[in-house]
């Protein structure tokens, strides 16, 4: 869209009366002095845009241990429907405690196939409740398997709500194809120049299951950099990766689910157990000082 240029373009007279008051302000019997002209001050950095080694993220700003009897809703909400979220996925989301709840220190998120062959699963996220920027992010998880299985931990930009996806961003911190449970994937989405859906990332051979324990991936998040972890082992870099405009240095929220079905991995077939549940340690934000 564009917009209409709103610029101040004076009429004559009114220019002219604006020369004859700074011909009259500088007339010799006037006794008006220019005060002194302060120079602009340095610009402030935001907090935590350099990039520094991962070990150097050693203040916690921001967590949930996932320790209380449910889900703290000061720090996040659900989503909630089907209708297949954009990739012909299988499962309604629900806010439900069958989908979602805490025991023993940590987050449920159970995906669940009726006898009548319903699907449910749970999303929650951040959005309106926090908003991260610059720094580190650990989640510590065990993440499920099995063919159609679709377990992830990413992020949105927060202005999704006036740049539509892709244009707002996507961060893909982990995402699994239940069906090779051994495959880390980490995939960026954004705008390209001609406005098209651009994407860059990687995929990584984990030596097991990544389903067979619990892991930390971890995103740090610099000016123009994202670099990307598993226990603290980096295995990837990103810039911009064509991105017109670049959305990865604006705020962005955190998505936490369990889908089913759809683009990704294919539908569950008979080989898929349910129930299929993501457990969550941790999700915490850390700075340099």
């Amino acid at each position: 869209m564009r917009f209409p240029d709103f610029r101040f373009k004076p009429r004559h007279g009114a220019g002219l009366l604006l020369a004859l008051n700074l011909l009259a302000c500088t007339d010799k019997g006037s006794s008006f002095t220019p005060g002194p002209v302060t120079p602009p001050g340095p610009v402030t950095p935001v907090t935590n845009e350099d990039a520094r080694a991962y070990a150097d993220y050693t203040e916690l700003v921001w967590s949930d241990e996932f320790d209380g009897a449910a889900l703290d809703q000061a720090k996040w909400k659900y989503d909630l429907g089907g209708g297949g979220w954009g990739n012909n996925e299988l499962e309604t989301y629900t806010n439900s405690t069958d989908n979602a709840y805490l025991n023993g220190g940590n987050l449920y998120i159970k995906a669940i196939k009726s006898s009548s062959g319903n699907i449910t699963s749970a999303r929650i996220l951040t959005s309106g409740k926090k908003d991260f920027q610059y720094g580190r992010i650990d989640v510590r998880a065990q993440v499920p398997k099995g063919k159609g299985i679709w377990p992830a931990i990413w992020m949105l930009g927060s202005d999704i709500g006036q740049n539509p996806w892709p244009k707002c961003g996507e961060i893909d911190i982990m995402e699994v194809r239940g069906s090779k449970p051994r495959e880390l994937l980490s995939t960026m989405h954004f705008q390209t120049a001609q406005g098209t859906h651009g994407q860059q990332g990687t995929t990584q051979l984990q030596p097991a299951d990544l389903s067979d324990a619990f892991h930390i991936y971890s995103v740090v998040r610099s000016k123009d950099q994202l670099r990307f972890y598993i226990d603290g082992q980096q295995y990837y870099t990103f810039g911009n990766g064509g991105a017109s405009p670049n959305p990865f240095n604006n705020l962005f929220f955190v998505i936490l689910n369990v889908a089913v079905g759809g683009d990704f991995d294919g539908n569950p077939d008979a080989s898929t157990v349910f129930p299929q549940q993501m457990v969550v340690d941790y999700v915490r934000q850390y700075q340099y000082k």
